[in-house]
């Protein structure tokens, strides 16, 4: 699936939601198929600055795919992780770069989001981003 089909897809599952605080469980239920990572992957260049809970995004680059691993430490950041990840891991760098974030409100779930946990997704996108263009070069 493309990113904006992976989007879609997951428009459909929170579309089947009616409201708001059930939609926010379901990123919480996401969270239970949350990873972590080693302890050795969780320093300053993974730390994601301005995140509401601590948290960490390691991206690796092979043949212009970029690779990506997620740590967070609150039950939202755990469901907006496994979320995003799923959207963007695995992808070509330049599929990621060609996406713009503002797609992300198809998901109808990011206007439920605190502006400060919104906040925290940018904070994310910021660091995939700079993955991807690094991993785009």
């Amino acid at each position: 699936m493309t990113i904006p089909e992976k989007i879609a897809y997951y428009r459909e599952d929170f579309d089947l939601f009616e409201t708001p605080n059930e939609k926010l469980e379901y990123v919480f239920d996401l969270g239970k198929k949350h990873t972590t990572l080693p302890e050795e992957a969780k320093n300053d260049a993974t730390f994601i600055s301005g995140c509401a809970s601590a948290a960490w995004l390691d991206g690796q680059c092979q043949d212009g795919i970029l690779h990506l691993r997620g740590e967070g430490t609150s039950e939202m950041a755990k469901g907006m992780l496994t979320l995003l990840l799923d959207i963007f891991n695995d992808r070509p760098a330049q599929e990621i770069l060609d996406f713009d974030p503002a797609g992300l409100s198809e998901l109808g779930i990011v206007e439920l989001l605190s502006p400060v946990r919104q906040q925290s997704m940018e904070a994310f996108l910021e660091k995939l981003y700079g993955y991807a263009k690094k991993c785009a070069e």
